[in-house]
């Protein structure tokens, strides 16, 4: 019989998988280096970042400009308000500061912004005046002076003025007190 067609193979019976020999001698110091490398390697590199953190980030100072340059304060202030968003508000605060240039004098003295609103579905300014007369004078003109701060800010970034009167005097309870009455408050707002 011979091992053409029976499927055995002619050199020897089959044993299973091949398997390799174990390293030994040389070939395990090769291995053990390579790995005591690598691992040098790897603490090298953690050493090597730790420092340039430490330095820098690694960057190198040159002839070009790099974010690392120092800045005059007006650019770092408006590269701050660009990076966070705070441009409407920021602009919102610069009206409330030139307030008098806006609105006049005679307007500004009576009447003073309080607070505004960003959300985007109200875009509300709230305005306190010292008097009755006064309120009513700016909610005549609230159409006009919400006009010339959207010109002045950008279309759309005010879209309301609210209009406080005057807060009164503070409330007194005493033994001279009318009843029904709401006090001095009666006659504001």
């Amino acid at each position: 019989m011979s091992g053409d067609g029976d499927g055995k193979d002619p050199a020897g019976p089959a044993e299973g998988p091949a398997r390799q020999p174990e390293p030994s001698g040389v070939d395990l110091a090769r291995v053990a280096l390579r790995a005591a490398k690598e691992q040098a390697k790897a603490r090298g590199a953690a050493a090597q970042q730790k420092k340039q953190a430490r330095r820098g980030g690694g960057l190198r100072s040159g002839a070009r400009a790099d974010g690392r340059d120092p800045l005059p304060l007006g650019a770092a202030i408006n590269r701050l308000i660009t990076e966070r968003g705070w441009e409407t508000p920021a602009a919102v605060g610069g009206v409330m500061g030139r307030w008098p240039q806006i609105v006049g004098d005679d307007l500004a003295n009576h009447c003073v912004p309080l607070r505004y609103d960003e959300d985007p579905d109200e875009r509300v300014l709230t305005v306190q005046c010292d008097s009755t007369a006064w309120a009513t004078q700016l909610r005549l003109l609230a159409p006009q002076l919400v006009a010339r701060l959207n010109a002045d800010l950008g279309h759309g970034t005010v879209r309301m003025i609210k209009v406080l009167g005057p807060g009164g005097p503070a409330r007194r309870y005493g033994p001279l007190r009318v009843p029904g009455s709401t006090g001095p408050g009666d006659t504001y707002g």
